[in-house]
Order: structure tokens, then sequence, then C-alpha cells
């Protein structure tokens, strides 16, 4: 039986993918563009697009189990048709967001929610995986550091435990093959708190050069972030970074505690995407 790893151009996805393969699992790959996908030779892959129910039924032909990104287009349809065709396990890749007090009316955080909830109400077999901050967000610095210019932060001093996306694919890897996950709502961080500030410095330390920093106002910051997001999702992401601020991150589980092996450090995925912050 196969593996369908939807969301297939993530960074989660993508190490998942070659994980599964690399173990000799079946596994097609899903994504609204398949003809752009990069997959190891061998892995077919299939258009699924959440809002279009037509998708379903050749991207789930022969899944039993499925690896989600939370979308809740379409979601309660997607649910009925992964039933339809037997699938017995569904490993959604959720949010840490969901736990938060707001999370019904949080823009981001709502997202993940209703996911959850339809899949919880469906019936069908689930484990939740909850990251919270990913290392890779670090990416949204690299065009300003690699061209020297500051790097502007209203919650410079925010403390999050930022995860490696490798880490979350090895979890993911083990809920899909594994007994041990399977079933459970699970939390997941890096092994360490870290501010923005610290985070900079290490990729300062990596990439060979200064980072500069400068404060600007949670206004500006909002106005900044409202040209790539909606605005109620940029004022969502500056609260949870304004709370961030006033207290250390929680760490929550790692791949240590829940696979036996150390997690990736936010150093190592620095290292990793050096290219990407190196002045040029």
């Amino acid at each position: 039986m196969t593996i369908l790893v939807t969301g297939a151009r993530g960074q989660v996805a993508q190490a998942l993918i070659a994980r599964l393969h690399a173990a000799g699992l079946p596994v097609r790959a899903a994504s609204a563009k398949p003809a752009e996908l990069t997959v190891p030779a061998g892995v077919p892959a299939a258009e699924l697009v959440l809002g279009r129910p037509d998708t379903f039924d050749a991207a789930l032909r022969g899944a039993d189990q499925v690896f989600l990104y939370p979308d809740p287009d379409g979601i309660d349809a997607f649910v009925k048709a992964a039933q339809a065709a037997g699938t017995g396990h569904v490993v959604l890749l959720s949010s840490s967001s969901v736990l938060s007090p707001d999370a019904e009316t949080d823009p981001m955080a709502s997202h993940s929610l209703r996911v959850e909830r339809a899949l919880t109400a469906s019936g069908l077999p689930s484990t939740f995986l909850r990251p919270d901050a990913f290392a890779g967000n670090a990416l949204a610095w690299a065009h300003d550091i690699s061209q020297g210019l500051p790097v502007q932060l209203a919650y410079p001093d925010a403390e999050l435990a930022p995860i490696h996306s490798a880490d979350i694919a090895d979890v993911a890897f083990e809920a899909l093959t594994g007994t041990a996950l399977r079933g459970r709502a699970i939390t997941l961080t890096g092994a360490e708190g870290l501010t923005f500030r610290q985070q900079l410095a290490i990729l300062s330390e990596v990439a060979g050069h200064d980072i500069p920093i400068v404060r600007i106002t949670h206004a500006e910051a909002e106005r900044q972030l409202s040209r790539y997001m909606p605005a109620a999702s940029a004022g969502s992401l500056l609260a949870w970074w304004a709370a961030a601020s006033r207290q250390p991150a929680a760490v929550a589980d790692t791949t240590r505690t829940l696979l036996g092996t150390p997690a990736r450090t936010f150093r190592q995925w620095a290292i990793e995407n050096a290219a990407a912050f190196t002045r040029r």
C-alpha cells in the first residue's frame, strides 16, 4: 500500500518523501503543481488541490496512509474521499498555535484547528504533529542579510525554540511507519530556546560578517509584514513574538524525547543554509 504525502514542495514533505523512498516504502507525492515537483526517481506525482474534489480520487487511490498539510478548504470532502479510498491513518502537520486560548479566532491558529477538528469528527485515525517555530523561518531575513542590510525587528528578544524541518520529517516518518506515536497529538520544538538576537548572532558567525539589528515599532513591523501576508495574520504573528519577549521559550517534545536521537540545532540549520546569508 502507498503513503500519500501532500504539500510535496514543502521542506518537511520533501525530507519525508526522501526517507520513505530510501526505506523502500511506496510513496506518492501530491501537490497543486505536480509538474514542478523535485522527487527521487521512481516516486510518482499526483495533482491534489483540497478545494477541488475532482483531484481527490486519483491522488488517494491505494493510499492507506496520508501525510497531510493543513488546509481547511475542502477538508470535509477530502476526509470523506480518504475514507472511501480505504485510508486508515492520517498524520497531520498541524501547529502548536492550536493550543492558544484564542485559537478559534486567531487567523493563523484557526487554519490548523479546523483541519484537526474535521479529522477528529470523522473518526479517521489521526496523529497530530504540532511544531512550534521552524528554524527555516530565518530565511525571511536572508535577502537583507545577504545585501549587507540591517535586520529590522520589533521584538529582537522574542525567545523561541526553533525546530529543524528534518526533525519534523523524522517524527512524521516514525508516526507513519511505527505504532508508538499513532493517534497522539504531539507538540514539537527544537531542544533550546533562542531569541531572534541570538539566532542572528549564530547566522553572523556562520556567514562570516556582522548582521546589524535595528529595532522598529510594532506598527512599522505590522506594515512590513502586511506586504507578504494578510494584515490579520501579521498582527497575530507579532502578538506571538511580543508574548515570547516576556517569557522563556517552552521546550516541548523533540527527537530526543520521542525517537532517542539528538535534536538538530539551529546552528546546524544555519550551517546547512549558510549560502543564503552570505554577503553578495
